[in-house]
């Protein structure tokens, strides 16, 4: 009986380090995300036009993400080859400090060009450390647990709006704390440099948990002929092309929903703390949105709620900005909750355990850290393009239609995968140890 419950408690620590992790690592994140649409146009890229410097201080956002799967490749190297846990504290400890060190950043009318310079390099450290950090918690999660596992790799990526909450929460605050001036001299720094005690926290939680059973199993009989990636590409190709493209049309859509809308709705007349409650709230309820779909995969499967998802978020990409031009509040947080609390997240949800579950141990980490992480490209690439089709002078139209065209994409990439619910991760070949007639995990009666 000592066994499964010190199992058990390696789980709790698992799933509660992996939340936290990616809760702090997000919030860094996404903080950006946040700043980039409401003070770093004018900050650190005061001397533009304010739509060029809208579309530059996007650009910026973009970086992240490209830089995204290098971290992946970088991580999930390492990863395979010496654990999850190792590469998980460095992420965050790199997390952390990059953006504590934006928090401290000179502007541009005190250091010139190179205060966006060094934006981007920091906002390229950010990139590289939440590309190694989600696969690896989720990992931690999906490969301590022995049931359920769509629930508690979950975890993860509910970590993602929680750390959006916490994100606009505190830049809120600064910006009631300090007002509209002081809020652009100083009071937009607080949040960035509050990353500093976020981590100390979540490095105390993260260092409790031992590295994962499946992956110490593994690497006792593990024999390293070839680096892990090229084990992806030569076992898994097909699985990591389709994963990007399962993925690819779920960020496109993050990122037009947490970053273009909110810059979209200033500009069209809606008061910055207005819009910012409503991000808010659609958060918190994606939060939830997440668990409840990945719930519901672990009993009807991964595919069908990813499906439901893409194709509810082709439909509401054509709602979206209607809803927003109608001016009304109220229907502009019907717009942002719906969109990311229930659809986005019936999407989102379920594709931590997904990743997982398309790669072998020894590739995993890599496997699903490239995959997701080069899908992720399209929250960095989505704001940015839309933001020069308006300032094109294209119409909202056109947004909806490229939203919906990449959710087609990974409607099809999504219907030529196999269920992998049921699928053993202690295989050599999990996606061919689990027919496609078997049940998903939890189907049966407990």
């Amino acid at each position: 009986m000592t066994q499964p419950d010190k199992s058990g408690i390696q789980l709790r620590r698992a799933v509660l380090s992996s939340y936290l992790g990616s809760v702090i690592e997000y919030y860094d994140f996404l903080l950006y995300a946040t700043a980039s649409a409401v003070v770093f146009n004018r900050v650190f890229f005061s001397d533009l036009d304010p739509v060029v410097g809208t579309v530059a201080s996007f650009g910026t956002l973009a970086t992240g993400y490209f830089a995204r799967p290098i971290g992946g490749l970088l991580f999930g190297h390492f990863g395979d080859r010496l654990g999850r846990k190792r590469m998980l504290v460095l992420s965050m400890t790199i997390m952390g400090v990059g953006s504590t060190l934006i928090g401290l950043l000179p502007t541009n009318a005190q250091i010139g060009a190179w205060a966006p310079i060094l934006l981007i390099l920091l906002r390229v450290l950010q990139g590289v450390a939440i590309g190694g950090e989600w696969s690896g918690a989720v990992l931690m999660s999906a490969e301590h647990a022995t049931s359920r596992r769509g629930l508690w790799a979950s975890f993860t990526g509910a970590g993602a709006p929680s750390g959006m909450v916490l994100s606009t929460l505190v830049l809120a605050a600064s910006a009631a704390i300090s007002g509209e001036e002081g809020f652009l001299v100083w009071g937009w720094r607080i949040p960035f440099i509050l990353s500093i005690a976020l981590l100390g926290v979540g490095l105390f939680v993260r260092l409790r948990v031992t590295e994962t059973p499946v992956f110490r199993e593994a690497a006792a009989a593990a024999e390293h002929s070839r680096p892990p990636v090229l084990e992806v590409l030569r076992n898994h190709p097909r699985n990591l092309l389709l994963s990007i493209g399962v993925g690819f049309g779920a960020f496109v859509a993050q990122g037009t929903l947490t970053v273009f809308v909110i810059s979209y709705a200033v500009q069209v007349g809606f008061p910055r703390p207005e819009v910012l409650n409503a991000l808010t709230l659609s958060s918190v309820v994606a939060i939830f949105g997440t668990l409840f779909f990945s719930h519901l995969s672990d009993r009807f499967g991964r595919r069908p709620m990813v499906l439901a998802g893409a194709i509810g978020m082709t439909i509401w990409a054509f709602a979206l900005f209607p809803l927003i031009d109608s001016g009304s509040g109220f229907l502009l947080i019907v717009a942002v909750v719906v969109g990311q609390g229930v659809v986005h997240a019936c999407w989102y949800g379920p594709l931590g355990a997904l990743y997982s579950e398309l790669f072998s141990t020894r590739t995993r980490y890599t496997g699903s850290a490239l995959g997701y992480q080069i899908a992720g490209i399209g929250a960095g690439i989505g704001p940015l393009i839309f933001a020069s089709v308006l300032a094109g002078g294209g119409g909202t139209f056109a947004v909806s239609a490229v939203i919906a065209a990449c959710c087609v994409l990974s409607i099809a990439c999504t219907l030529a995968l196999r269920e992998t619910s049921s699928v053993d991760l202690t295989a050599d070949d999990p996606t061919a140890a689990a027919p496609v007639s078997r049940r998903p995990e939890g189907s049966a009666a407990h």
